[in-house]
């Protein structure tokens, strides 16, 4: 699995960190970004989840 954010469309909105904690987190700006090794997607069905939970679809899970 392969996670990618789209930094230029995140609002912030934080659904992602919210929805999957372990690989998501927030930057200092408060848009979203992927933990320390975590670009694997580890975490499955929660990192799926967070993609649908976010308000202007910026997160892209795609099969490696």
């Amino acid at each position: 699995m392969h996670i990618e954010i789209d930094t230029g469309v995140c609002i912030g909105a934080g659904q992602c960190a919210l929805t999957a904690p372990e690989v998501f987190t927030q930057d200092d700006d408060g848009f979203s970004q992927l933990l320390p090794g975590r670009e694997d997607g580890r975490g499955g069905a929660l990192v799926r989840e967070a993609a649908r939970a976010c308000p202007v679809s910026a997160i892209s899970v795609r099969q490696a």
